[in-house]
């Protein structure tokens, strides 16, 4: 169980996950660096699963996808509302289910670590938050 002040840093510290991991999404230019770097270490670690080239149509859908999580995350990182962490750890579920969806068609076994990541944020987040108390609010004034 979370007090309201843990729960707060954990929507932040989630936010800023995202950003840290999405942020080179968000142009065409950062995402092709993004995907030879994958596409090297995925190679070099002779990892199951194909991470495809990228047509300009699945371009377009990575940079969309880069653009909503960045400016969902910066929202996330100034007013760390417990809504929002509800609202993230089922966006976290909904992207888990497909991340799991594309490895067993085939996607690159790198994407193990980021379906990790993504139900572990979601199932922290999703966890109760204690209310405070009564007696605790007087004992602050």
């Amino acid at each position: 169980m979370w007090t309201t002040a843990q729960y707060r840093r954990l929507v932040q510290g989630s936010a800023w996950y995202d950003l840290i991991v999405t942020m080179a999404f968000v142009t065409p230019w950062s995402f092709a660096a993004l995907h030879g770097l994958l596409t090297g270490v995925s190679q070099a670690l002779s990892l199951p699963g194909e991470l495809p080239p990228f047509e300009p149509a699945h371009m377009l859908m990575a940079n969309l996808l880069g653009s909503i999580v960045c400016v969902w995350s910066v929202l996330r990182i100034r007013d760390p509302q417990q809504v929002y962490g509800r609202y993230d750890a089922v966006a976290r579920f909904l992207f888990s289910a497909w991340q799991a969806y594309a490895l067993i068609h085939g996607a690159s076994s790198l994407l193990v670590v980021f379906l990790v990541f993504e139900l572990a944020w979601g199932i922290a987040q999703v966890l109760p938050v204690r209310t405070p108390s009564p007696a605790s609010q007087l004992l602050r004034v």
